[in-house]
């Protein structure tokens, strides 16, 4: 059984509830890892996990989650933060998340999980038409003429032709 496609309006406006969601809880967490920890108790609590080279680690977890958070509320280079998120929340998982359980209470990984997650499947979907992505799509095919590629970066491919 198969169902319709959901309208492009439809899919923009999910598409825009995710990121606000997804960047709004990751922009938090970079954010408490920048100003509330701040980068020094980010590297205390990275060397008590036992991350490795935890001054490094703790400027690579804050910036990519504080300026990823960013982009995935802007809906910009979508497939290219999605992908580092995710691999950050893996990088998370590996380091901080396992052996307790899966809940995030226990200090299980659900969160990590979900994060990444919504992170690849904003990077494999595209951040819909409300979107930076779309404003910069929108300009190179009016330049190049290709509607199609417009189209297909921002999430609303057309339909594949034989």
């Amino acid at each position: 059984m198969t169902f319709p496609a959901l309208p492009a309006v439809v899919r923009d406006v999910l598409a825009l509830i995710a990121r606000i969601g997804l960047g709004a809880v990751v922009l938090a967490h970079g954010w408490q890892k920048i100003f509330d920890w701040t980068i020094a108790g980010t590297q205390a609590g990275f060397e008590g996990m036992g991350a490795p080279a935890p001054t490094v680690t703790a400027w690579i977890a804050a910036i990519v989650e504080f300026v990823g958070g960013i982009l995935i509320l802007a809906g910009a280079f979508q497939p290219i933060v999605g992908i580092i998120v995710a691999l950050q929340m893996a990088a998370a998982w590996a380091i901080a998340h396992t052996g307790a359980g899966m809940f995030v209470g226990d200090g299980g990984p659900e969160l990590v999980i979900a994060i990444g997650a919504g992170a690849l499947f904003m990077a494999a979907l595209g951040s819909g038409r409300v979107s930076v992505d779309a404003v910069l799509a929108f300009r190179r095919a009016g330049r190049t003429g290709d509607a199609d590629a417009a189209s297909a970066t921002t999430g609303n491919a057309t339909r594949v032709r034989a």
